[in-house]
């Protein structure tokens, strides 16, 4: 039985636990529960970090921890009572754990920036020294000391680690967190900012010091031992700061002892700041010891002396931009002259390079210097290995610059400077050594007193460096004596002076000394300086040894007795520098005799007088013994000297005001508190002060008065302990006594403070020095009187001060001063005393905050004030409530009012000021927040009634919700104080929860204020946006803590903001449109809650602006503007879109205006999907096809549905980017077109926008035309630039801006040479297919043709949308996907490639035209694609499949044509159509045909390289003839059966015989050619061509050519192919595609002769040289032209070229094509079943061509051919571009019921009786089982001469309807299907003439040929100027002999564009239309923008 747990409540998890029982919980390791039920060893609980999810687990994977509970019941939380810090530990380091993975995934998978790194490695190391720690803290055995060190460590590292992971400050106090709702909010901003500034600005040390670490010497010259000094030196008063620190080397320039690293390491303490400067210097001297010369030999000499080696010199403040540690390579230099070496650091410096030198080239001192900052004890801390370790201590020369209470010391200093000797009878100077010796009162010397400097212990003496030769020797070597105090009496110094001979000897020699006494009779030391010692002769020891006998003797020459003029004039002399560092021994006789006052009381006055003289050092040492002298004068003698003991007093208490001794205070207060017995002595300390008090308003000069007023705090230290004596000895007498003298002294204080006096008054002066001290005698009147009675004491002399003082007084500020040290006292906090003294503080407060006045103290002392009550004392106390309503009476407005005028100035500019403005600004906010915090019911009741008018209550009103929008800004806290932020909030949702009682009574119906109600809505509104309130970005476990401090506050906020709204009634029309915006925002906020609370309100406002205006249109603008910017800033998603769509429709399902409703509402809904999935596609990396789509379906969203012309262009600008980015240079082009569109040829100025600057629309359309031919350009597009680069030429013409006009002629001139020279490649189309409800909306379930990038195959741009859409799945088929499928919750992808469908036939088949110009024709414009899928319909006949083998043809139709403003578009229309087996049969023949005319055109004019191809391809024909291909054909149509059964197939039939002579005549033709250009080793390959020719033309029976064939031989007239075309009929062209074309002979061969194989070769040959020999393109022979292709093998003998070459070969290699289909070579023979069904082959072919379908290529084209061998379908690899694909034709209009066809030109040929031209033309339609897409158009056939170029109309759709001029209208316009009744434009009738001329002459065709100058049909052309239309050429030559019959006249299909053209005058033309002159471009809608 489940049993609810009492003690066990929480629990951490020992071991996972996977939770496969029945209601088991899984469990991780570390994980906290909390525990609700036990049953027999399993708990039942929940998870913290996941509360929702609760079920069972074994109690063993539990941990029990102690805990309390809050709330006890259903909501109870569980607390575990542990340390707070361990508690915050554990919750970081969860926090931090899942960041640090994070950081760990980051850093491999991005490979980011080595920081991110470096933070991964330092986080995984602080977080394991958090957990070492806290391991020490659990166990509990650590002393207090060490358990507070740990947690300083702890939350050091905790707000490291918070601070570098961006996450939140953390209050604390004493390392334990502080919970914001236990202390006030000042306190929380105190808190706050104090841990601010420690983590942003670190106070800078005022202590250094200097780590020395001495590695080693280099030199080549060693060989002695070395003595190496450093010291501070200072350059600027050429003075040493320090002491020496020694080391000794060996002869190896190492330490000598390297175990004891404190000899070798050394810290220089207590250098001050002013220290570390440019001219302070480490200095290091060198000494060698060894030889007097460093080169004598060794045997010369046994004793060594010490002997000046080298120097360096290094200045501090390198070491500041140093490293923290760097080892420095000194430069060691010598003297050139030794007698200089006393100086040589400071001409170094001085850089005097004559007088020294380096002492070799690799002489060099290793040493480690380091800075270090911060007091001594702290460096023990931080820096305990070094002190561990050992390190030597160098002090400072002197006290430093803070004299700290108990410092022990006693160093005297003393500096061997200067020697005068004489020679002493010899010819040269000596070699003088100094030994110095201290030696105590007995005449002993003392044992280890003498040190060269710290590192080594000090010695019984020391011996100075010798100089050679040198009677004035200058060493200036100091030493140091470190004797103790009680030593120092009747101690001296002996200094001996030697001669140290260089002879054989080599002994030292005694020839004098001198002495100094430590300390003088009366008991001072030696005084600090320089003494001129007296050198007393000796040259024996012995004499030495009594040191009485010398002694008595005079030692210094300066206190030689004027008779001793004999020692005094003596040449000898040696000078010492003195220096004594002592704690306890002074050089001052004042002070002694002070000190001894009861020994000399004559002296007394003098002493006392002489005090203020003594150094300050010299009191402090003595303070204590100081101050028992003067009490003990005024006990004794207090009449006498009572004013000057209190002045003696008054000095030294100022003493200690001063830095240097202000840690001395202490030592006072225990002097006070401990040892001062003066029990007497309040009497006379009063007396003298009323005294000095009495006198100040009539004393003339006030310092001395101000300086006794300064002491005041001390002086009433020892009044108030010297009663407190007295009444302690005497029980308690004179108590009223006191009582009045004190009371007396107060009235004088207030007399002296109420004077007014002028501004610069002394008095005024001096009242301000007493008020700075008077707060700080508070606390001593506390220890005698109640605190009722100092509270009005303290009371009167503030309220005593003169109230009208002038701002500038200097006493106003002083007065703050006072107030604020009043409130921070110890009084103050007394909730007794703050009611007495509360309404002065207010009143002075209140008068500084209203003039804004010294802002920095007001802010100080309201802090204070604030800070002592606490949140909830208000409530529960009634003196602290009446506090509150005192402060809020006095000061809420003037709070309010300062932070407003605060915010609104501007910033100060110095950093400094700038923080100091920003801390101001803070502590009034917290003020104004825990003022407001401690406000309650009654509180707001009272504030509201005491506005008497409405207008003082909108005011307040107003000025609240202003304040509360400052306070909710980002920059009002650091980012990083959510604590304080979400406090503020607290705060603010709270009182705006009690304001809005008011608002509704006093502001609705007649009484309603817009503004008050604006800025209450707007407040809202920005409250509930802040980052700080968005619990979803935070962690799980920060949600948590917030949900259940304050709860969800925008939701608190939301409700509110409805009940307001659902109050305002009538006047909610006031806020519409204008709060939409910010409501709009309100519920793109991700909480579900809030979103249901506001989104009803947008039903409100249509259902208001319905009432109003009968329409919302207000509404749906506004919606629809806001929404752009608030969705493109990352708010909103798709859980929005669907909860804003179904709250909507449920509101508007019984409102009159519902359908309307529902229209806006499917109109926000669609840009809102379209807008998230544009977001979702820019937060990708790379641009891809995705951004592009997904910006083209927005633009055309804001174009098309919402008539947004601004958005329409801004994302214009936005496409234009990213294709730039991708590189898509003619996409751009197209994009930023469609802007310039809306701008006209004019000079009305446009605002700046976007990046254009303020300019006319003529400069911005001129910019725009330069940008997009720029584009063109790089995008190979250059048709279309030269289109822009002729309007512009047109526009600078028009101005006679000829210099422009000159430049935009050469750059035209330019892209036409580039058209001619450069090469292009055409690209692949591909047809895909997104599939499923995944893909984005714009894609969803559509299909798209994409137009590839170069050189990009079917497999590559499979990968690269697989790449993009990394979560699809390829589809294996190609069939139309099912209704599964299309709602399926997944992505599917369906691709394969398409052929396109050429629009401008005209050009394609012109004559003449270069295939580079063609190539661009072929893939440009592109509006429809194709592909066939090859299928056996019926009973597949397995002797001749050909008898079955259908076409499925599908045609798809794009939006707009490619390339465009995309890669790619959409397909609007798909048409399928299929083609009957003999329709195949007859494409399939006359595409190899095409293919063989255009190869042998190619091999005439020399285009090719290589004849191979045209081998291949005869090859591939004859071989495959020869082996039954064209055969098989016959076999299956030509049998009597087959044309019983299909009567209708007549004509087809004939066609079909027609096709297959004419492949035999230029296969015979082809071979001729072949014969002149194969090379030699092909030979034999030619003859066996030749001969299965023959074996062909027999197999098909012929054994003459028809009639017909033989009948239109070629004549070349004038030796030229083209003077015959000139008289060629023009090609007749469905409008559909069909091509019909007059039969005749593509050549001139004899007809009946039967050739061998020689006469054949031999006889063609001599055609062939004829032909060739003169053609300038045989184009116009054949009218055949090559595309470039990748492979040419592939195209010349391809198998079945419909069957095999409908897909690309990358199409076979495709991994989602099964292995049977890889080859579609292998599917020719297949059954239907086992053929691929779709069109896995690609098929460029119009949709519904059944009548006479023509095939343009063979490689294009899903077909079985016959005419190649079974090796050839094996062999050949199809290539997606080969030679023979996509011939596009011109199209012309059979029939009303005739398909779409398309076929490549062919040569004229006369008619024949079976020919389908004349029996198409009355052919009834076509079953519609075999048709499903007919023309119902009547047929068009006007004369040759009269078409229009097609070359000049529109294909493009960017330009063209809504993407082309039709953008000005900002509507889309449809684009009609092609038809013939659309070229029925202007006077042409629909029927001109059945027939044509016979002829046409020679010379009226060539004129029509110089016209013909077709420009390139391109998109552009369909801007407004019309451009003149050109006829189309005759496509071939007709012998002028033979009379053709009559053929319909071509018709031109035209698609519509926005200007019909306008057919140009010509006197050459046949038709004679007059000329129009080219019009103004008509006006359109033009872009504001």
């Amino acid at each position: 039985m489940w049993i609810p747990t009492e003690h066990e409540k929480y629990g951490v998890v020992l071991a996972s636990f996977r939770g496969t029982v029945q209601h088991g919980l899984p469990l991780e390791i570390g994980d906290t529960v909390q525990l609700l039920e036990k049953c027999e060893g399993w708990y039942r609980g929940f998870v913290h970090k996941n509360p929702n999810a609760k079920g069972i687990f074994p109690c063993t994977y539990i941990h029990l921890k102690n805990a309390h509970i809050k709330n006890k019941g259903q909501f109870e939380t569980v607390i575990p009572t542990e340390d707070s810090v361990i508690t915050e530990m554990t919750t970081t380091l969860r926090d931090w754990g899942a960041m640090w993975k994070r950081l760990y995934v980051v850093k491999t998978v991005q490979h980011t920036h080595k920081n991110e790194g470096d933070l991964f490695h330092r986080l995984w190391h602080v977080m394991n020294e958090i957990l070492d720690l806290r391991r020490q803290v659990l166990v509990g055995h650590l002393t207090n000391d060490r358990m507070k060190d740990v947690k300083q460590h702890i939350t050091a590292r905790l707000d490291w680690g918070n601070e570098q992971l961006s996450l939140d400050l953390v209050p604390r106090r004493e390392f334990s967190m502080v919970d914001p709702d236990e202390i006030s909010v000042t306190e929380l901003f105190k808190l706050m900012e104090h841990r601010h500034r420690k983590k942003e600005t670190p106070v800078p040390a005022s202590t250094h010091h200097l780590f020395v670490h001495m590695k080693s010497l280099m030199s080549s010259n060693l060989g002695e031992e070395l003595e190496v000094f450093f010291h501070i030196y200072d350059g600027r008063e050429n003075r040493p700061l320090s002491e020496r620190f020694f080391v000794r080397l060996n002869k190896n320039g190492v330490p000598k002892s390297p175990e004891k690293t404190e000899r070798q390491c050394t810290l220089f303490v207590d250098l001050g700041s002013s220290d570390l400067r440019k001219d302070v210097y480490i200095v290091v001297h060198i000494m060698r010891i060894g030889r007097m010369g460093a080169g004598e030999k060794k045997n010369l000499c046994s004793i060594q002396y010490r002997r000046p080696f080298g120097c360096a010199v290094v200045s501090i403040a390198d070491l500041l931009t140093a490293d923290s540690k760097d080892d420095h390579l000194l430069k060691v230099y010598a003297c050139t002259t030794e007698s200089e070496w006393y100086q040589i650091h400071e001409n170094i410096i001085r850089k005097v390079n004559s007088r020294y030198n380096l002492s070799g080239s690799n002489t060099g001192l290793a040493v480690s210097l380091q800075l270090l900052h911060g007091d001594i004890e702290q460096l023990r801390r931080e820096y305990m290995v070094l002190f561990t370790r050992g390190v030597s201590i160098t002090k400072k020369l002197g006290f430093s610059d803070i004299i700290m209470p108990g410092e022990m010391r006693n160093d005297l200093y003393v500096t061997l400077e200067k020697g005068e000797f004489e020679k002493g009878g010899k010819s040269v100077a000596r070699n003088v050594e100094i030994t110095v010796y201290v030696l105590d009162i007995e005449g002993q010397v003392m044992k280890s007193y003498v040190a060269a400097g710290s590192g080594e212990p000090g010695g019984d003496e020391y011996h100075s460096f010798v100089l050679y030769h040198n009677n004035s020797p200058r060493w200036a070597e100091q030493i140091k004596l470190p004797i103790p105090v009680d030593m120092f009496r009747g101690s001296h110094v002996r200094f001996e002076f030697r001669h140290c001979s260089t002879k054989d000897k080599g002994e030292k020699k005694l020839f004098g000394y001198s002495f100094v006494h430590l300390m003088q009779e009366d008991g001072r030391t030696l005084p600090d300086g320089t003494h001129e010692l007296i050198i007393h002769k000796c040259e024996e020891n012995a004499n030495l040894q009594d040191s009485s006998r010398y002694l008595k003797l005079p030692f210094s020459k300066a206190n030689l007795p004027g008779n001793n003029q004999a020692v005094k004039g003596t040449k000898e002399s040696f000078w010492i520098t003195s220096f004594l560092c002592s704690t306890k021994l002074t050089q001052n006789g004042d002070m002694l005799d002070l000190l001894k006052w009861r020994a000399h009381p004559e002296k007394i006055n003098d002493s006392l007088s002489k005090l203020k003289e003594i150094d300050g050092s010299e009191i402090v040492k003595f303070l204590q013994d100081t101050l028992d002298t003067l009490f003990g004068i005024l006990d004794e003698s207090s009449q006498r000297y009572g004013l000057k003991v209190f002045d003696c007093l008054v000095h030294i208490i100022n003493l200690l005001q001063d830095s240097k001794f202000q840690h001395f205070k202490p030592v006072m207060d225990t002097y006070i508190e401990s040892h001062f017995a003066g029990a007497l002595s309040y009497r006379d300390l009063i007396k003298v002060l009323k005294w000095y008090v009495d006198r100040i308003v009539d004393a003339e000069h006030q310092d001395h008065i101000q300086q006794v007023l300064k002491a005041t705090e001390y002086i009433f230290k020892y009044i108030i302990q010297s009663r407190r004596l007295f009444a302690l000895a005497t029980g308690g007498q004179s108590e009223e006594e006191f009582r009045c003298c004190v009371h007396e002294l107060f009235m004088s204080i207030r007399f002296f403070l109420s004077q007014e006096n002028k501004i610069t008054s002394p008095v005024t002066q001096t009242q301000a020095v007493f008020l700075r001290t008077f707060p700080a005698v508070y606390g001593e009147l506390l220890k005698i009187f109640t605190v009722r009675e100092v509270a009005g004491f303290v009371r009167e002399t503030l309220g005593s001060l003169p109230a009208t003082a002038h701002a500038e007084c200097p006493l106003e500020a002083v007065k703050l001063h006072c107030i604020a040290k009043t409130v921070e006292s110890q009084l103050y906090t007394n909730p007794e005393s703050r009611c007495i003294l509360l309404p002065v503080v207010l009143r002075l407060l209140q008068a500084h905050m209203q003039e804004q006045r010294d802002l920095v103290m007001c802010a100080r002392i309201l802090t204070s004030m604030l800070s002592l009550i606490r949140k909830d004392d208000s409530v529960t106390t009634p003196v602290v409530s009446e506090e509150v309503d005192l402060i809020v009476d006095s000061l809420l407005v003037v709070l309010m009012r300062t932070i407003l005028e605060i915010t609104n100035r501007p910033q100060p500019a110095g950093t400094n000021m700038r923080l100091q403005f920003q801390d101001i600004t803070g502590e009034f906010v917290a003020c104004l927040l825990a003022l407001l915090r401690q406000m309650s019911d009654k509180h707001y009741q009272q504030l509201l009634q005491t506005f008497t008018s409405k207008d003082d209550l909108r005011d307040f009103l107003l000025q609240i919700f202003t304040v509360f929008r400052i306070l909710i800004r980002p920059e009002m806290f650091p980012k990083d104080w959510t604590v304080m932020r979400l406090v503020t909030n607290n705060v603010i949702i709270t009182t705006v929860l009690y304001l809005s009682d008011a608002l509704r009574k006093n502001f609705l119906n007649e009484k309603f204020d817009y503004k008050v109600w604006d800025s209450y809505f707007y407040l809202s509104v920005i409250f509930i946006n802040q980052p700080c309130l968005q619990l979803e970005s935070f962690s799980p476990s920060k949600r948590k803590r917030v949900l259940e401090k304050y709860g969800d506050m925008r939701v608190m906020m939301g409700c509110e903001i409805f009940s307001m709204w659902q109050n305002l009634g009538e006047h909610k029309l006031n806020f519409i449109p204008a709060m939409i915006g910010p409501f709009l925002e309100v519920t793109l906020v991700p909480q579900p809650d809030l979103r249901n609370v506001m989104i009803p309100i947008f039903h409100d406002m249509m259902d208001w602006e319905q009432r109003r205006s009968g329409n919302f249109k207000q509404v749906e603008a506004k919606l629809i503007d806001k929404l752009d910017s608030l969705m493109s800033e990352g708010k909103g998603d798709e859980t929005y879109r669907e909860l804003f769509n179904s709250i909507l429709l449920k509101k508007i399902e019984r409102e009159t205006w519902r359908e309307s409703g529902v229209s806006l509402i499917a109109t926000v809904t669609r840009l809102m999907e379209r807008l998230l999935d544009y977001r979702d596609c820019m937060k990708l990396g790379e641009v891809d096809g995705k951004k592009i789509g997904c910006t083209v379906s927005l633009l055309n969203f804001y174009k098309t549905e919402l008539n947004k012309e601004e958005m329409y262009i801004r994302y214009i600008h936005k496409l234009y980017e990213l294709h730039l980015k991708a590189q898509n240079y003619t996409e751009a082009s197209y994009t930023l077109l469609l802007y310039d569109e809306l701008l006209e040829w004019s000079d009305r100025p446009l605002r700046e926008f976007l990046n254009y600057p303020m300019q006319s629309e003529w400069q911005r359309k001129e910019y725009l035309h330069l940008t997009i031919v720029q584009n063109f350009d790089r995008g190979k597009c250059w048709e279309n630039g030269i289109i822009l680069c002729r309007e512009l030429a047109d526009q600078y013409e028009s101005y006679y801006d000829y210099r422009n006009l000159s430049k935009m002629r050469m750059m035209e001139a330019s892209l036409y040479d580039k058209i001619m020279d450069q090469q292009r490649l055409e690209p692949e189309f591909f047809r895909v297919g997104f599939y499923g409800k995944k893909f984005p909306f714009f894609l969803r379930n559509k299909e798209f043709v994409c137009r590839g990038h170069d050189y990009e195959r079917l497999e590559a741009f499979q990968q690269r949308m697989l790449n993009e859409f990394p979560h699809a799945i390829a589809m294996q088929h190609v069939n139309q996907p099912d209704q599964t499928i299309y709602q399926a919750e997944a992505q599917y992808l369906q691709i394969y490639a398409v052929g396109p469908i050429p629009e401008s036939q005209d050009v394609l088949q012109r004559d003449g035209v270069p295939d580079n110009i063609k190539s661009f024709y072929k893939v440009n414009h592109i509006w429809r694609f194709r592909y066939d899928r090859p299928f056996h319909k019926g009973t597949k006949d397995k002797e001749n499949e050909f008898k079955s083998l259908w076409v499925e043809r599908t045609t798809l139709t794009l939006v707009q044509s490619l390339p465009g403003i995309s890669r790619w578009f959409e397909v609007e229309k798909r048409e399928l159509v299929e083609v009957s087996p003999l329709e195949n049969a007859i494409e399939v023949i006359e595409n190899k045909n095409l293919q063989l005319r255009t190869l042998i055109a190619q091999c005439q004019s020399r285009q090719m390289q290589n004849i191979n191809p045209l081998t291949m391809c005869l090859n591939g024909v004859i071989d495959a003839a020869v082996n039954g291909g064209l055969a098989r054909y016959q076999e299956a149509f030509f049998v009597k059966d087959y044309i019983v059964n299909h009567p209708e197939d007549g004509e087809k039939i004939g066609r079909l015989r027609e096709l297959m002579f004419e492949q035999a005549h230029i296969l015979e033709y082809g071979l001729a050619v072949h014969e002149k250009f194969v090379p030699q080793d092909m030979r034999p390959l030619h003859k066996k061509l030749v001969d299965q020719f023959h074996v062909m033309k027999s197999s098909l029976g012929i054994q003459e050519f028809p009639a017909y064939v033989r009948a239109s031989p070629v004549h070349f007239t004038n030796g030229s192919p083209r003077s015959s075309c000139r008289n060629s009929v023009p090609n007749i062209i469905s409008p559909d595609g069909a091509r019909v074309v007059a039969r005749r002979s593509p050549l001139t061969y004899p007809a009946v002769n039967r050739y061998s194989s020689s006469s054949l070769s031999s006889q063609a040959s001599n055609e062939v040289s004829n032909i060739t020999g003169q053609s300038e393109s045989s184009d116009e022979v054949f009218n055949m032209q090559p595309s470039p292709s990748t492979s040419s093998l592939s195209s010349n003998h391809s198998a079945s070229p419909n069957v095999t070459s409908s897909a690309p070969s990358s199409a076979r290699g495709s991994p989602q094509l099964q292995d049977k289909h890889k080859h579609s070579r292998e599917n020719s023979c297949l059954s239907s079943r086992e053929r691929p069904v779709s069109a896995i082959y690609p098929n460029p072919l119009d949709p519904a061509q059944r009548a006479t379908p023509h095939q343009i290529g063979d490689t294009t084209l899903p077909r079985s051919d016959p005419n190649l061998s079974a090796p050839d379908k094996v062999r050949t690899t199809f290539s997606s571009r080969s030679l023979d694909s996509v011939k596009e034709v011109n199209n012309t209009q059979f029939s009303d019921t005739v398909g779409k066809l398309l076929c490549p030109p062919v040569p004229p040929r006369p008619p024949y009786s079976g020919s389908s031209a004349k029996t198409m033309r009355s052919q009834s339609p076509l079953p519609t089982s075999r048709s499903p897409q007919k023309s119902s158009l009547p047929p068009f056939t006007p004369s040759p001469t009269e078409c229009q170029s097609a070359g000049l109309v529109s294909n493009s759709p960017v330009l063209s309807g809504s993407y082309s001029s039709g953008i000005s209208s900002m509507s889309r316009c449809s684009v009609s299907e092609a038809s013939g009744t659309e070229a029925t434009t202007g006077d042409h009738p629909a029927h001109q003439g059945p027939t044509m001329p016979n002829s046409v002459s020679s010379g009226s065709d060539e004129l029509i040929r110089r016209e013909n100058k077709t420009p390139p049909p391109y998109s552009v052309y369909e801007r407004s100027n019309p451009r003149r239309p050109v006829p189309l050429p005759h496509s071939l030559s007709i012998p002028p002999s033979v009379d053709p019959p009559a053929l319909p006249p071509k018709p031109h299909q035209l698609r519509t564009s926005s200007m019909k053209l306008v057919p140009t005058s010509d006197p050459r033309r046949a038709d004679g239309v007059p000329h129009v002159p080219r019009p103004r471009p008509l006006p359109r809608k033009v872009s504001q923008l």
